[in-house]
């Protein structure tokens, strides 16, 4: 039903729920952006405008397809919101070594907290009630960069092929890092020997240059860029007060290094005042809140 590029995360499904008077299971599928027009064209298949259809669809692609998800179903679109709302579906996540360990984080008095959107680019809101929120700043390095940069330079084809090769190797062969300059830690400056100094600064030299791996450059890329949108939302939160940083967007969705960057950077740089927050069934949030938007379902 899903084409060939759809991906079923068989292992999020929520079983047993009543939504809408009926009661079944709620399935979680995602495929490329880029095969959006297969998936509206599916919906003209399938008479989805005779079935009164709603669309719940979230993200900047909703406003641009929005007359032709209209086409097949009625449309209920909000991004901003569904990134604010029901974030006490929320849970955090620690580090023990290289295994992630989740933990349950107590969210009874939420606010205030950070909400870092990652996407193609980066938003980042500062949310003081369930209604009172404001974009604070942004980037533009994001997943998209991550992904353009690899395909260019490492000639692959997908984000999961990117992430797959940057989890085989490290990053310290294309980066200089403290110990090179320093010979060590920097007690003085409070920079440990494995801090990143200057990222891709080692492919000046040569011999670095024909010994590196292609793993070794998609490693060094994605940390490049986790660092920097992490460094920001360090920043914004010290700026807004607050100690809770929650992560979101699809390029956390199969993606536990950087979930361990961030939530060791965070913790380490703000000497344990700062926690990143991140969600249990990541890529999916924007949709599932659009989704509880048209319901009492809680």
């Amino acid at each position: 039903t899903y084409g060939s590029t759809g991906i079923r995360d068989v292992h999020l499904e929520l079983k047993d729920l009543t939504l809408f008077g009926q009661r079944g299971n709620l399935h979680f599928i995602s495929f490329p952006t880029q095969d959006l027009s297969t998936f509206i064209q599916m919906g003209r298949d399938k008479n989805f405008s005779t079935l009164q259809t709603v669309l719940c669809a979230t993200g900047g692609g909703a406003y641009k397809s929005e007359k032709d998800f209209r086409t097949i179903g009625n449309l209920h679109s909000d991004e901003l919101d569904c990134l604010t709302k029901r974030l006490l579906c929320i849970e955090s996540v620690s580090f023990n070594g290289q295994r992630p360990q989740k933990m349950p984080s107590n969210l009874d008095d939420p606010y205030p907290l950070l909400v870092v959107n990652i996407g193609s680019g980066v938003s980042i809101l500062a949310v003081h009630s369930k209604d009172n929120y404001k974009r604070v700043t942004g980037t533009s390095l994001g997943e998209g960069t991550f992904l353009g940069l690899c395909s260019l330079l490492y000639g692959c084809e997908s984000f999961e092929e990117a992430l797959e090769m940057a989890s085989k190797d490290d990053n310290t062969q294309a980066d200089k890092l403290s110990h090179d300059i320093y010979g060590g830690d920097h007690e003085r400056f409070g920079l440990p020997g494995w801090t990143v100094t200057s990222s891709f600064r080692n492919m000046f030299y040569k011999e670095k240059r024909e010994s590196v791996s292609k793993e070794d450059l998609a490693r060094a890329t994605l940390v490049t860029i986790t660092n920097s949108f992490g460094s920001v939302a360090r920043m914004c939160a010290v700026n807004e007060e607050t100690n809770r940083v929650v992560f979101v967007g699809n390029v956390l969705h199969v993606n536990t290094l950087s979930m361990k960057l961030l939530a060791y950077a965070l913790g380490f740089w703000s000497k344990g005042q700062l926690k990143a927050l991140f969600l249990e069934r990541e890529g999916y949030f924007g949709a599932v809140s659009a989704l509880l938007g048209l319901t009492n379902f809680s």
